[in-house]
């Protein structure tokens, strides 16, 4: 994918998650391309750097940029205040159910220096309790 990014101006809040794992391309371009299903996103192998738009339920509410280093997957949210939090999850909960097995855990930090959402690392028990919720809400969906 070569698309390029959405311009973040748009957005007052940044927060950022800096992911260890021997394997932060691999895990870039996968939540890239399980999240850009449902929003737009794009992962550019050759520079091991992505990025996710949230506009699922319109136009953008954030914009997360992708970049990887030796050892590290950075993850830079840029939004508003009123979604900083639920991005953070939704993004953070995802890479932390991809890297379940190796114990990924993603820790976001806001620009002013506070301490924002923390997701993972997972257990099998947390991994069995999303699936049953996930068929529950699935399930409820079907009966609407």
């Amino acid at each position: 994918m070569t698309s390029s990014a959405p311009s973040s101006k748009a957005f007052d809040r940044l927060s950022v998650a800096r992911v260890a794992t021997d394997r932060p391309a691999r895990y870039g371009c996968q939540l890239v391309s399980h999240m850009s299903r449902k929003i737009e996103g794009a992962w550019d192998e050759a520079s091991s750097t992505g990025w996710l738009s949230f506009t699922r339920e319109g136009p953008s509410t954030g914009l997360v940029a992708l970049s990887c280093d030796e050892g590290t997957l950075e993850m830079r949210l840029s939004t508003t205040g009123d979604h900083l939090e639920r991005l953070e999850q939704i993004t953070g909960i995802h890479l932390a159910r991809f890297g379940q097995r190796e114990g990924l855990a993603v820790s976001w930090v806001r620009e002013d220096g506070t301490v924002g959402t923390t997701q993972g690392p997972l257990t099998a028990e947390d991994m069995e309790r999303m699936r049953r919720e996930r068929e529950a809400r699935q399930r409820d969906a079907g009966q609407r």
